[in-house]
Order: structure tokens, then sequence, then C-alpha cells
């Protein structure tokens, strides 16, 4: 029982902490022997380049959407602009009409963003195409960042960053941009390193040439795209200075039907990529897929849980001071997540609870987005979380 606990433990503290530090520590060392990785400067390269956007029902911020998305700075002979409205029922398909440069699709049935992905792909002949979310604005040189990776022939994919943009109130929702903030610090090493596993749908760009249909009922179609292209052998950048800003969710009950969805979908891809596990085919990216994805969508939740059984018969059994400390300390972070669920009911702003609280909760999704996917409850057509007003 001690070995089983004490494994569970060093499980789920690599999982969350330990892969963070031994990845940075590959990092420098890879940066002593190798040297840093030199980047092309922005404007220096200009592939063709068609910016796909998926909006459905977005007529309060469409407008938005596409004056920023004008804004974006590139060679005007090399960009395409695409809007795909597929479903909407709203006025969002006819505001996109008002505006020149932009070439719109629509279909009044709702088939979910996948298939919408796949009605534009058949459509775009360019170098590279970049995706974006229509909830998203990004920054002016987004394009040009991600551009000038597509010089080196070996990467078949970029991801740009996303940041979570946060009130000063009351915010329900503060362990989120911890979270993309350490996950943005992983992703960098991950790519410089290696590659990164996976993209994040609010910006990210590919190969025309190697991209792949995943299958209709995809839930995280972000990230098959992206991870189907590496298991053909190139890399996935990380560029944070490409970066989509978005409102956090509204409350956490909107945050954790997204972050089920996400985990039933991370299921899903599991099963889908199981080439990925084969550590003989690419050791370096099977090493990061396993550590930084497959850890936190399978076993580590159910770690979490054994951990805290395990110390209590541990403790009752061998009566030992050690394992009365780890069940306390134990009990104090569980202790720290249920006061924050108690403070964010009442939309009060303590972040030192609300990252317990939202790690959690981030567990718990993983558990429910098992039972849902194993239950085929989840479906590929999107549900829009609920975000802050700006």
């Amino acid at each position: 029982m001690k070995v089983l606990f004490w494994l569970s433990l060093f499980i789920v503290f690599y999982t969350f902490v330990g892969y963070g530090i031994l990845l940075y520590c590959l990092v420098r060392i890879r940066r002593v022997v190798k040297g840093e990785r030199r980047l092309p400067q922005p404007r220096q390269y200009y592939p063709t380049l068609t910016l796909i956007v998926a909006a459905y029902n977005e007529e309060s911020l469409i407008e938005e959407k596409i004056r920023n998305t004008l804004a974006l700075q590139y060679q005007a002979d090399k960009l395409n602009i695409l809007f795909v409205t597929d479903g909407s029922s709203d006025r969002t398909a006819d505001i996109v009409k008002t505006f020149d440069g932009i070439k719109l699709l629509h279909s009044d049935e709702r088939r979910g963003k996948i298939h919408a992905i796949h009605r534009a792909m058949d459509v775009v002949d360019s170098e590279i195409v970049v995706y974006t979310d229509a909830n998203t604005f990004l920054n002016a040189e987004a394009l040009l960042y991600i551009a000038r990776h597509y010089a080196d022939p070996e990467v078949g994919a970029v991801s740009g960053e996303k940041r979570v943009m946060q009130d000063q109130l009351a915010d329900a929702t503060a362990g989120e941009g911890f979270y993309w903030k350490y996950e943005s610090a992983l992703k960098k090493w991950d790519s410089e390193l290696y590659s990164v596993v996976g993209a994040a749908g609010e910006l990210f760009s590919v190969r025309r040439s190697l991209y792949r249909h995943v299958e209709a009922d995809t839930i995280l179609d972000d990230f098959m795209i992206s991870m189907l292209i590496a298991d053909q052998g190139y890399r996935i950048i990380y560029e944070p200075d490409a970066y989509a800003s978005e409102l956090a969710s509204d409350n956490v009950k909107e945050e954790l039907k997204r972050k089920i969805r996400i985990a039933a979908g991370g299921i899903q891809s599991i099963v889908r990529l199981k080439s990925l596990l084969n550590p003989f085919k690419n050791p370096i990216l099977s090493y990061q897929y396993i550590s930084h994805r497959v850890l936190r969508w399978t076993i580590t939740p159910f770690l979490l849980i054994l951990a805290v059984v395990l110390n209590v018969i541990i403790y009752f059994l061998f009566q030992e001071t050690l394992y009365l400390i780890l069940l306390l300390a134990q009990c104090l972070f569980y202790l720290m997540a249920l006061a924050g669920w108690f403070l964010e009911k009442r939309r009060i702003k303590v972040k030192a609870l609300f990252v317990p609280y939202y790690f959690c909760m981030m567990n718990y999704a993983v558990l429910a987005g098992l039972a849902r996917y194993l239950n085929g409850n989840q479906s590929a057509v999107w549900e829009k979380a609920k975000r802050k007003s700006a």
C-alpha cells in the first residue's frame, strides 16, 4: 500500500509540476549543447495564407471581430479571409456580407464546427491556413509571427497563444488565468525541446499540404488536426507573439462545461492517436505527448482519489507521523478548494483559494468527460460557453 501511495503521489506531482521542472532542465541542456533555435524575423517570409474564422450566432461581436481581422498586418496579395457561419440563425452571416475583402461560406444546416472546417478547407488552396474563433481577437502582427516559422520545412503547424482577459471585479475564474500562464510556459518549452503537443483552437495554423480531414464526430478538431501533422514527422511550433485574447468564462459552471467537453475529446483523441504512444516511432514526441496530455486525461484524477484513500488506511494501520502530516496536507488542500467553491457562489475573489478550486474542478471535469465519452453522450456540435461581457 505504501508503494502504491507514493507512486500515486509521484505521478500526480510529475503530471502537474514535475514535468514542467524536467522539461525546463532539458531545454536548458539543449541550449548548451545545440544553442538556441534561431528564428527568422517577421516580414522576411510571406507564404500565401488563408485565415478561416468559424462563427456561430455571434451577431453581438462579429462586426468587432471583422474589424480586428481586417486590421491584421500581412501582404494583401498573399492573404485571403474566409468566414464560415454554418447553422447561424441570427444576423451573423448578413453582417459579414456587408464587408468587402471577406469571403463568406454559409449553410442554414448546423452540423458542427468540424463540418464547417471541412467545407472551408475544400475551397482553400493557399500554402498556409490559419484558424481562429469568432470570439477571440488577434494582435495586429499575429499572422507575421506565425508565417515566419514556415520558412523551416520541418515545421508543419504553428500554434498561437491564448490569453484570458479578466476584469478587476469579482472574478469567478481566477484559476483560469493562472492555468493558462502555466500552460503557456509549458508550451514554450515543449516547442523549444521539439514540438508542442496539440494546438489551441483560438489561434493555430497548418501547412495546407499536410492537412488531413478528421472524422465528422471529432470533438477536439484543433487538437486532432495538429497532432495528425505531428504524427507525420513535422514539428508544431508555439508562437507566443501571435496571440488570441478572449474573455474568461462567465462563471465556473460555464468553464466546467467547456472542460468536460475538452476531457471527453481528450479521451477520444488518445484512442484515435494510438501511434503517438509508440516511443520507437518518435521518442521525444511520445514522451511529451504522454507527459503533457495522456496522464492528465487518463489516470491522474483517479490517482488523486486513490492517494487520499490509501493515506487514510496507511495512517490508521501504522500510526506514523509522516502519513498524518500528508493526510492533513491533503485535507487542507481540499478544504481550500471547498472554500473556493463557497466563495465562488458568492462571487468573492480570493485567488489563493480559487487556484485549488480550479485544480479540483479540472480533474472532476476529466472524470465527467470520461463518463460522457464512454456513454456516447458528447456531441461534436459545439455549444458555446458564456463569456464575461466586455
